[in-house]
């Protein structure tokens, strides 16, 4: 599951650090009267009961002055891009520009946020006010105080805010999506083929991998994880009574979703491999059997599916010369087997049979700027599973405005092996 990133926005002295202490049931943030004394964004990571880990952001304060002050009201800002859900505290029933300029932004790039009146104890809520600002952001208003002095009090209200959170998140546009969701109905079958090799991480799966496990299990299905090398046998168990040419052109879907050998396996709904073997399992699994990978589901459940579809096309114009932007969502060591710095790279020049000059950015690092963005050709988005889906829009956003075509690892790895249009069959 992915990590919701939730930004705390407000004037200095609006309780901030307090509300965040609150939250985490601990006095994790520094707490003073002397205004600005969060200057950096800090960040604490937590559960949420019905909401699932989450990362708590405290940021500088909106009114902060001078220039290191106007440094930091900047760093705040380009935080926006990467909560998936803002806090925005304001006190006295006062919301100045500082406010408006924030809740224009969050509207822009459909933060869903909730607008706290904090200090609700030395000055209440007006409802008046609260009735405007409703009406005009279309966003919840609550009312708080970080100074209680009952600890049930405290609790009931800190348990009031979180489920205006849960309702934000739930709602928004950007909701987070399972990387199976829709797919999968109780007793379905889906084959995961998971390659360990060099590229695999010492001791675990990769989190697509674990992502789909954990999806299949909740909606009742069966999760059968094989590596390329055991499909055939897989497949001979499956149908026994069948030699491996005849399963090839005789098995259709319904052959495996309504017959069971006695001692077999379960019948077989989908396949889905890792994109580095698609053109190898593709040529082991038996016609009428849908085949799509981790990626491609990625590329369905954080999207944006119908840009990456088109932008797969721009492959074929890629000429010698041209410059490619590879877009990395974390940070790792480079193997000699890595799929977007060493295969992906080698797989495009061999197709356009000249040399492309390939750019890496990974993690949220800065994108290059506007004017060099206008200069690459092709952009090359990973499967995004250690970033949020609201992250990965408002980073493809830039690129996708300023008309570069963009597709993702396993659309491109399915496209150079002319097998695109089978593995995106959930989109027909």
């Amino acid at each position: 599951m992915n990590i919701k990133h939730i930004g705390i926005f407000g004037r200095r002295n609006a309780g901030k650090s307090s509300l965040i202490n609150l939250l985490l049931g601990q006095n994790f943030a520094i707490v003073s009267p002397q205004p600005g004394t969060t200057t950096d964004p800090v960040k604490k990571r937590m559960e949420i009961p019905d909401l699932g880990p989450v990362q708590l952001i405290d940021t500088a304060g909106i009114d902060d002055e001078g220039d290191v002050g106007a440094m930091r009201v900047d760093k705040s800002l380009k935080l926006i891009e990467e909560v998936d859900m803002a806090l925005l505290l304001f006190t006295g029933n006062f919301v100045g520009k500082e406010e408006k300029d924030l809740m224009a932004k969050f509207k822009e790039l459909d933060v869903p946020v909730v607008m706290v009146h904090n200090q609700s104890d030395i000055v209440p809520l007006d409802c008046g006010v609260a009735g405007d600002l409703t009406n005009i952001y279309g966003c919840d208003v609550v009312e708080f105080s970080c100074n209680m002095t009952s600890e049930a009090e405290q609790q009931e209200a800190v348990e009031m805010l979180v489920s205006f959170m849960i309702k934000g998140l739930s709602t928004s546009a950007n909701a987070e999506r399972t990387i199976m969701q829709g797919l999968v109905e109780l007793g379905d079958n889906i084959v995961l083929v998971c390659p360990i090799d060099s590229e695999a991480p010492a001791g675990r799966l990769i989190l697509p991998q674990v992502m789909a496990i954990r999806d299949i299990l909740d909606n009742g299905g069966i999760a059968t994880v094989l590596q390329p090398q055991q499909l055939p046998g897989y497949f001979q168990n499956v149908l026994p009574d069948k030699s491996s040419e005849q399963r090839t052109a005789q098995c259709s879907a319904a052959d495996f979703a309504t017959s069971c050998p006695s001692g077999g396996a379960a019948p077989v709904k989908m396949v889905v491999t890792d994109s580095q073997v698609f053109k190898q399992v593709s040529q082991m699994v038996p016609a009428g059997i849908p085949l799509t990978s981790f990626s491609v589901l990625m590329a369905r459940a954080k999207g944006p599916f119908d840009e990456y579809l088109k932008g797969a096309a721009a492959i074929d114009t890629l000429k010698d010369g041209d410059k490619v932007l590879v877009l990395e969502s974390c940070t790792h060591h480079t193997s000699c087997e890595d799929i977007g710095r060493v295969k992906i790279p080698a797989m495009l020049q061999k197709r356009c049979g000249g040399k492309l000059n390939f750019t890496f950015v990974s993690g949220l690092d800065e994108l290059p700027s506007a004017e060099e963005l206008g200069t690459f050709a092709l952009a090359l988005q990973c499967g995004g599973c250690m970033v949020t889906r609201r992250q990965l829009a408002n980073r493809l956003r830039r690129i996708i405005s300023a008309g570069i075509p963009v597709t993702n690892y396993g659309m491109c790895i399915a496209h150079v092996n002319h097998i695109l249009g089978d593995v995106v069959f959930f989109n027909k």
